[in-house]
Formats: structure tokens, C-alpha cells, sequence
């Protein structure tokens, strides 16, 4: 371990330029105490590495000095398709790994294209999680992960929304959604989708599986989220928004609102125009559509005109006799 933290120190120096012990520390996670000692068992070992005093100083590497010690393990080059995603590798036990390797491919470069590089990672970050929403809790991520990369059967207990359930699942792949994992598994011999937040319990069996050959994850992913949406929005609402209510759609229906009003009509003289909104079930598309509020006038199917109707005279009702509003108060959204 000592080894591997030495090399990444002369690194560090390497690709960064002169650092305090404090932010070498910090890099490593160690005290600086233990920066001191590594920085003198470098010196020790032949690299030039200088002691600047002062505000300014830090340790840096004598001017020229290039370490050609950069191969990859295969972890590290394994952990290299998440570098854009630091939280999500950090979740799966890749944080250090990926670490390790970007400071190794730095170190590979050529000098332009090692400060390039640099710089983009100085002016771009992806954030994947959606806002005003808590990560989910994936205590077994780890687990299902190193399961994923070394093919092993996992006993797992799994909480569905009709009660749990106990399965032997192998593992194909993760997914990164929205923040939200998923594993894609082989159980009863059917390829399912599983939410890793759910899993209560998970078990690595020892036992080894193949992969269905030609199993393609990306095309199973993309497939299945096709017939997920075409299943859950299987009803077309037709709508009146206002302009307000066309700043609200996107915002509240995703891309789906967006498609509907690029194909929406022309807008009347107040400014309302009429859309065409795939919708779920009549429960679920009433209560997403009371989020547009006063913003929005539901036109068809009679139906769901009708129970969005209902709702919105439930609400009045509950409402009646607790007027804490004044009239020119604006109604807020979900």
C-alpha cells in the first residue's frame, strides 16, 4: 500500500507542480506527518524532489524530471469509463482507483495535452442526480458491483411494491439513471431490472455464471425504457395551457412535455394554446395535472376532464371555510 501511495505522491507533484503538505495530505488522505516521511522515503529513493519554504513553498520535483512509472493496473483501467463521474465511482469503490489512474494518464500525456486536459477538468463537472431529491441508500452497491465485474450469482432478498422477495440473480450490469442505480440481472431464467436501493439483503454465493453471449447492455436499457414509457402512458390528454402553463409543462412532464409543445397550435388572442399531452392512468395523470394549477384547462378525454373536475372540488370544499390567502395571491405548483 505504501508503494502504491509513493507513486501516487510523485505524481502528484509531477502533474500539479509545487504542493504544501497540507494539500498532498489531503490528495492522499493520510496526516501530514506521513506526507513528510513519504517525501523523504522519495528523496531516499533518487527522485529530486525539492523543499520550498515560505508562504509560497511546498515540495516540488526538479525542474525536467518526468517519471515514465505511469502503467495502468486493471482496475485502474477499468474504473477509467466512469472519469466524468466522481460520485458515481465513489459509490461503486472506485473513487481511489479512478484517482490513481487519471493521475497516471496525466502523467502519460505530453505536456499540451496534459494542461488541456487539466483545464477541462477545472471548467466541467458533471452532476448526474436530479435536483431537490436525496440520492438513494445503496448500501449494497459494492457488493452488486463486484459481483457485476466478476460474474457471481447473488442470493438476494429484494423489496418489491407487492411484498418482498427472495431471488438468485446474476448479475449483467449497472445503470446510472437520474441518480438512481439499477441492476440488470438474470433471475428465472429472464433478463429483470432491479432498483439497488431495494435490495435488503445481498449474499455473494462464491458460484460463477456466463454472460448470455451477445448480451448488449445499452440496447437492453434502451429497449426497455422505450416499452416502460409506451406502457405507462398509454391515454392522450388534450389540454389548454397558459403562457405560463407552457413554462410549466416541460418543467412538470420532462421531455414528453416538451414534444407536445413543439406540435402545439397556434396560441388564441390571450396567449392559450391547445396541446396533446400522453398521459398515464386517469388517477396518476389528475393528480400530475392539479400541478399545473390554474394554469392549465383539461379539454379530453371527458373522463379525465371529469376527475380533474372532482378534484379540484374536493380541494375548494376543504378549503371553504379557511380563506388565509388573499385573492391576488398567486397559486403555487407541485
Amino acid at each position: 500500500m505504501r508503494a502504491d501511495r509513493l507513486l501516487t505522491l510523485l505524481l502528484l507533484l509531477q502533474n500539479r507542480g509545487r504542493m504544501t503538505a497540507p494539500q498532498l495530505a489531503a490528495e492522499l488522505e493520510v496526516s501530514v506527518r506521513t506526507v513528510y516521511r513519504d517525501v523523504e522515503a522519495l528523496g531516499a529513493s533518487g527522485v529530486p524532489v525539492r523543499t520550498e519554504r515560505g508562504p509560497q513553498g511546498g515540495f516540488r520535483l526538479v525542474e525536467g524530471y518526468r517519471t515514465r512509472l505511469t502503467g495502468l493496473t486493471d482496475a485502474e483501467a477499468g474504473s477509467l469509463v466512469l472519469a466524468g463521474l466522481p460520485g458515481p465511482a465513489g459509490e461503486l469503490g472506485l473513487g481511489a482507483v479512478l484517482a490513481s489512474a487519471q493521475l497516471k494518464v496525466e502523467a502519460a500525456l505530453p505536456g499540451g495535452l496534459a494542461e488541456q486536459a487539466r483545464r477541462v477538468r477545472e471548467r466541467f463537472h458533471l452532476d448526474a442526480p436530479a435536483w431537490f431529491r436525496d440520492a438513494d441508500p445503496v448500501p449494497h452497491l459494492a457488493a452488486v458491483a463486484r459481483a457485476v465485474w466478476e460474474r457471481r450469482v447473488l442470493r438476494t432478498r429484494y423489496a418489491r411494491w407487492r411484498g418482498e422477495v427472495r431471488r438468485e440473480v446474476r448479475p449483467l450490469g449497472l445503470v446510472l439513471k437520474g441518480g438512481i442505480w439499477y441492476l440488470i440481472a438474470l433471475a428465472d431464467d429472464a433478463v429483470r431490472t432491479y432498483r439497488v436501493s431495494r435490495f435488503q439483503e445481498v449474499e455473494e454465493t462464491g458460484e460463477e455464471f456466463l454472460r448470455p453471449a451477445g448480451f448488449d447492455l445499452a440496447a437492453y436499457w434502451t429497449e426497455t425504457s422505450r416499452r416502460l414509457e409506451a406502457a405507462l402512458r398509454q391515454d392522450t390528454a388534450r389540454l389548454r395551457l397558459s403562457p405560463r402553463g407552457r413554462k410549466l409543462l416541460p418543467m412538470q412532464f420532462g421531455a414528453a412535455g416538451a414534444r407536445a409543445l413543439d406540435r402545439a397550435g397556434p396560441p388564441d388572442a390571450d396567449g392559450w394554446v391547445e396541446v396533446e399531452l400522453p398521459v398515464e392512468s386517469e388517477a396518476v395523470a389528475t393528480g400530475d395535472l392539479l400541478c399545473l394549477g390554474v394554469e392549465a384547462e383539461v379539454l379530453g378525454p371527458p373522463g379525465l376532464r371529469r376527475a380533474v373536475a372532482e378534484a379540484v372540488t374536493v380541494l375548494a370544499d376543504r378549503y371553504e371555510q379557511d380563506r388565509k390567502f388573499p385573492r391576488n395571491s398567486q397559486p403555487g405548483t407541485c
